[in-house]
Order: C-alpha cells, then structure tokens, then sequence
C-alpha cells in the first residue's frame, strides 16, 4: 500500500547516526543523501520494497512530531524488536510505553517495543508470531 513515509528533523546529521544504527538492525542498508533544489537535506532508507525518508522541512519551519502518529517497523522475530529498541535508546531515542514484549488483544499477538527517535516521532518494532 505504500511507496515511501518521509519524517522530519532539525538535525539532519543527529538523524543520520539514529537511523543508520537503528535502520541497520533490520537490515536497511546506510542512507541514501539527497539535496533538493531548495537546499534542503534529506535521506532515503530503501528496505524490503519500502523508502523512509527524513527530511529537514522545505518550509523552514521546525520539525514537528506527528501527534497520534506512528511508523511501525516489521521485524522477524521477538529478538530483533529487541534490538531495534535497544539500538534505538542506545542512540539517543526514548522508550516509550510498555517495555518491549508479547502484547494480546482483539487483533491477536504482537511481539512490541515502542521509542521515539531524538525528533520526537514515535516509532514501533513489531513481530506478529504465527498462530500456534
């Protein structure tokens, strides 16, 4: 359903180790730099058919978080949310909510672990286990 997400920062090169380390733990490989014609900086992670781009805001105005909003990232197993996570606070972000594990509800297991990046925007690492 998606072609590419872009986020914003106010600190493009703060932004860059973040998501290099965190990005990396899936597997994504080092970002891809842009310069748009404006001037403006931004990077692409290209991974498993999707793009997230983080970008410094064409307006110039400050970076903002997305209130209520959410960029979920899949992962292939209850370890590597893990690391996601921990690679995550390591470089700066923030847990957030529940510490990462097994969560149950209406829509089934999920295996989560929730941060927000140094920008503020909210990130989830999520494992769906196969039904037993």
């Amino acid at each position: 359903m998606f072609n590419h997400i872009v986020i914003g920062t106010n600190d493009i090169e703060r932004a860059r180790r973040f998501y290099d380390q965190v990005l990396g733990v899936l597997g994504a490989g080092g970002a891809m730099p842009h310069q748009a014609k404006s001037g403006h900086h931004r990077l692409f992670y290209r991974h498993d058919g999707g793009t997230l781009g983080i970008a410094q805001p064409i307006n110039d105005e400050p970076a903002t978080i997305a209130n209520g909003g959410t960029i979920a990232f899949r992962c292939t197993s209850p370890e590597q949310v893990h690391a996601f996570h921990d690679t995550a606070v390591a470089q700066g972000g923030v847990s957030i909510e529940e510490p990462p594990g097994l969560r149950t509800d209406s829509l089934g297991q999920f295996y989560l672990a929730y941060v927000r990046d140094p920008d503020g925007n909210k990130l989830c690492a999520v494992h769906r286990p196969r039904p037993a």
